[in-house]
């Protein structure tokens, strides 16, 4: 079982207020207030059986609206770059790329929370789930019935987003935790574009 979920997507600091507000409130403020960001991640992956479960690491950075690179490094080596028109995912192991059109893949999955554009509301139905373990949080379910996923869960401490829990609809359930988060940096364009490596085998969906 391999880490394919889109992230998508990503945490990002904003300008600390005296007073933290809820999850919805908090998260329409990072995705208003931050244009770019960096971070390394954790994700574990876990089916209808404990035994199913699979951890994974790497590194991802988001340029919005529309790009984004995750680079997995354990314990496989694949990549998933947005270019702004389009989805790259490589997967050095098999040789292989696999092209999307980034709006059709975006659409209501968890990585148009965080990479798409400021219209939330638009593919998902936003809503508070209190408190728990310190931090706010929140509940999407994506509007359309075509996405892969039944519900993403994030929570947040004071404007920050520490954790993302993505339920799909194959009984699995994806945990990505992030840390070492830098908001706004100034990444390079090059990051977000992927040219296909020599002798590998490029599908287009």
């Amino acid at each position: 079982m391999k880490p394919y979920t889109l992230p998508l997507l990503l945490s990002l600091l904003l300008n600390s207020p005296t007073s933290w507000a809820g999850g919805i409130e908090q998260l329409k403020a990072f995705v208003a207030g931050s244009d770019s960001l960096q971070a390394d991640f954790t994700q574990q992956v876990t089916g209808q059986r404990a035994a199913n479960s699979q951890q994974a690491s790497g590194h991802v950075m988001i340029q919005r609206p529309g790009k984004f690179r995750w680079t997995y490094t354990k314990p496989y080596d694949q990549v998933i770059v947005g270019d702004g028109q389009k989805l790259w995912l490589y997967d050095k192991d098999i040789e292989q790329v696999t092209v999307k059109k980034l709006d059709q893949a975006l659409g209501s999955s968890p990585a148009a929370l965080l990479a798409g554009s400021n219209d939330i509301e638009k593919a998902y139905v936003l809503k508070d789930a209190g408190s728990k373990d310190g931090l706010d949080w929140l509940d999407a379910k994506p509007k359309s019935s075509e996405s892969t996923f039944q519900s993403v869960k994030m929570g947040f401490a004071k404007n920050e987003l520490v954790v993302m829990e993505l339920k799909d609809n194959f009984g699995q359930t994806t945990v990505i935790r992030f840390n070492k988060l830098e908001r706004n940096p100034k990444l390079s364009a090059d990051q977000f574009k992927f040219v296909p490596p020599k002798g590998v085998d490029v599908i287009s969906e």
